[in-house]
């Protein structure tokens, strides 16, 4: 069960990221509805899943695959685009989260 709301703190700081994008500089108010509901969610499952993980690794999990996920976002939702270097900084993320799981950081 910690893992799932870790999942979902994650989901959720990526719609609160995508949503901060949308809100143009806070000048629309739906996204800015987005924005808090997001964060305030990824928060509290944050919180939540922190009862059972560690927070080094939760935290490193949680900020990397947030990184990813609203990378993807973007690209897919606002057509950002990244470069070479943009890949290499995701696999290096993604590898940096295997090797705290695999490690045993606990």
């Amino acid at each position: 069960m910690p893992w799932f709301l870790l999942v979902l703190a994650i989901g959720s700081e990526v719609f609160g990221t995508a949503m901060l994008k949308a809100s143009d500089g806070f000048s629309k108010w739906l996204p800015v509805v987005g924005v808090v509901l997001g964060y305030g969610l990824s928060f509290l499952f944050l919180g939540f899943a922190l009862k059972d993980i560690g927070v080094g690794v939760a935290y490193a999990i949680w900020s990397g695959l947030g990184t990813i996920g609203i990378v993807i976002a973007g690209y897919f939702l606002f057509g950002e685009q990244l470069n070479t270097w943009g890949y290499v900084g995701i696999a290096v993320i993604i590898a940096g989260v295997v090797i705290l799981n695999v490690g045993g950081a606990h």
